[in-house]
């Protein structure tokens, strides 16, 4: 076995392909911008959920989670959240409290208590800032808090972090 295909050994065909592309694409003076485009869409991305009651709020996360290569799917309330949960998979949660029907905070505790759900990290959004308020919060199963008006680079920065693996202790 010779030393490239050592290196490709441990790893799965679309892998494999998708690093020879990489280095071929990298090699090129000059590259075709919607090939690079078209290589970083095949590329698995993380989906994330957001449920705000305030449709300006849901499509700015939309805006940004989607520029850092996230898919987004939205939900106004628990009633469109029920239709979601039927349908689609998603590795990270972005929830609002002041929700129409079913507070932000009993809607984070039933989601945390759900087998199936209770793995996925679940991160408030609300404009709720006391100690009092945040604390509510981690009382309810959030993983993170997160007060508005937010950062756009912190949101980036909490939703990262969320969904990389936790490193185990040596």
């Amino acid at each position: 076995m010779n030393h490239r295909n050592k290196n490709l050994a441990g790893r799965s065909i679309r892998g494999q392909l998708e690093a020879m592309t990489r280095k071929r694409l990298a090699s090129q003076d000059i590259v075709n911008l919607s090939d690079f485009r078209s290589l970083r869409k095949d590329q698995y991305q993380p989906s994330i959920l957001v449920v705000d009651d305030e449709e300006m709020m849901r499509n700015a996360l939309k805006r940004i989670l989607e520029g850092e290569n996230y898919q987004v799917i939205l939900a106004e309330d628990a009633m469109s959240l029920t239709k979601i949960l039927d349908t689609a998979q998603f590795d990270l949660i972005l929830l609002d409290i002041n929700l129409p029907w079913v507070d932000g905070l009993e809607l984070c505790a039933m989601l945390k208590g759900h087998p199936a759900l209770s793995h996925v990290p679940l991160i408030l959004v609300s404009g709720r800032k006391t100690k009092e308020d945040i604390e509510k919060g981690f009382a309810a199963g959030c993983n993170d808090y997160i007060t508005k008006p937010f950062e756009i680079d912190k949101i980036i920065d909490v939703v990262s972090k969320s969904l990389s693996p936790v490193e185990v202790a040596k």
